[in-house]
């Protein structure tokens, strides 16, 4: 067997795994939580608790108006923060880390969990935005 068919069958597998784990995302999104368009994200936002999952720099750097840091690394130590009786709103960069922190507070006996569809890159409302000198 030449090099290339060895290179071509690693390659392969490799698309085949990523494609296995965005396939074990959307499967876990859907148990945990509903995903939610950025309309509905804003309609619902006074009555819910807002998270954002993405680590501290991040978070510092620019995030939506009125979300709190919960950073994905440290949530099982500070979910017990949040209430169980009111919504959850998660959002990080684009959904992934959010489906992780939906499944894990899903686990944890939250219920009414609610994912930004598109997360931090495609949200156009208001943001709180570090000042760069």
């Amino acid at each position: 067997m030449s090099i290339w068919w060895k290179i071509n069958i690693v390659l392969i597998s490799l698309i085949a795994l990523y494609a296995l784990y965005e396939l074990y995302v959307r499967i876990m999104m859907k148990r945990s939580a509903k995903v939610i368009s950025q309309e509905e994200f804003q309609a619902g936002m006074r009555k819910a608790q807002i998270i954002d999952v993405r680590e501290r720099d991040e978070f510092n750097a620019k995030h939506i108006l009125g979300a709190r840091s919960f950073p994905y690394s440290m949530l099982k130590e500070s979910m017990g923060s949040l209430r169980k009786d009111q919504p959850i709103y998660i959002y990080d960069q684009n959904k992934t880390i959010s489906a992780r922190a939906a499944n894990l507070l899903r686990k944890n006996g939250y219920q009414n969990l609610f994912i930004l569809k598109g997360g931090m890159q495609d949200w156009t409302g208001k943001i709180k935005q570090k000042k760069v000198d």
